[in-house]
């Protein structure tokens, strides 16, 4: 079976938080922060696979400390556990405050894809072989976020059988 380092799919964004992208508490908006960490999620996804990814699930994001407009956001991603046809990527979030250099973890977050053929069906991807600290912990702690991911995605599957279609005039 093919394999791949975590390291080959690691990838940064740093971007300025400007007055556009806070919100009512002049902090970064969430939705902001989540599009950028999907962004960089898939860029890692695909690097690791080289082939086109599709979200399969935001499986979380904590949001652990505000980012501010003196801020800069760091994020950090890359593949830390593989299924069959899944790849787990995990986003490490860093606020820099730009004028005291003061970094911290600001927020992390785990999401899954799903590789796809050119017919757009699941396809096998290359196993992941993890070598740093962090990248060892991540993944033997990997099979237990799958197992509540496939729990979660019953139960979804499940309450969405309960949920109307109907528009709310009808």
């Amino acid at each position: 079976m093919e394999q791949r380092f975590s390291r080959e799919s690691r990838c940064y964004k740093t971007a300025r938080v400007f007055p556009t992208d806070v919100n009512n508490h002049n902090t970064l908006f969430g939705g902001k922060l989540m599009a950028y960490i999907d962004d960089i999620a898939s860029i890692a996804a695909t690097k690791h696979c080289r082939r086109s990814v599709v979200t399969a699930s935001t499986d979380s994001v904590d949001f652990l400390y505000p980012i501010r407009p003196t801020d800069s956001v760091c994020l950090e991603a890359f593949v830390t556990w593989t299924g069959r046809s899944s790849i787990e990527v995990f986003v490490k979030v860093v606020k820099e405050d730009l004028l005291r250099g003061e970094r911290e973890v600001a927020a992390t977050s785990f999401l899954t894809f799903v590789a796809l053929d050119s017919d757009r069906r699941p396809v096998v991807v290359p196993a992941v072989v993890p070598e740093t600290e962090e990248e060892l912990k991540l993944f033997e702690t990997a099979e237990q976020r799958a197992e509540m991911r496939r729990t979660r995605r019953e139960q979804s599957k499940r309450f969405a059988e309960f949920l109307t279609v109907k528009h709310p005039w009808d």
